[in-house]
């Protein structure tokens, strides 16, 4: 009897000690989602126009591209995503010429 309650206690431990290593060694999926931001080139970084394209990580959630395309400035958008939990991942420039608008492309990244 007192053997048959040890080998139930060791395979309850090894069952629990399983479930902890099986659950932290979950990947995190992420949605991401890019926002171009074109910028005048000469002009101290004025921003010029946002773009964003119909993308799968905006479908059923809160903001819009309308949302996105009507803010004016940089540190708008970073806040209005911060604000959405959307989380800045990158981004990287794009110029052709020396008075070519500069097209920024920031990467954000939300949790599914």
């Amino acid at each position: 009897m007192k053997i048959s309650m040890i080998h139930a206690l060791w395979c309850t431990l090894f069952v629990v000690f399983i479930t902890f290593e099986v659950a932290a060694q979950e990947i995190p999926k992420y949605e991401y989602l890019e926002v171009i931001v074109i910028q005048k080139a000469n002009n101290s970084g004025k921003v010029k126009r946002i773009k964003v394209e119909e993308q799968n990580a905006l479908e059923g959630k809160q903001i819009t591209i309308k949302q996105l395309e009507k803010l004016e400035n940089t540190s708008d958008l970073l806040n209005f995503m911060n604000a959405a939990n959307w989380e800045f991942v990158d981004r990287q420039a794009v110029v052709s010429e020396e008075n070519d608008p500069v097209w920024m492309s920031y990467i954000f990244r939300k949790s599914k």
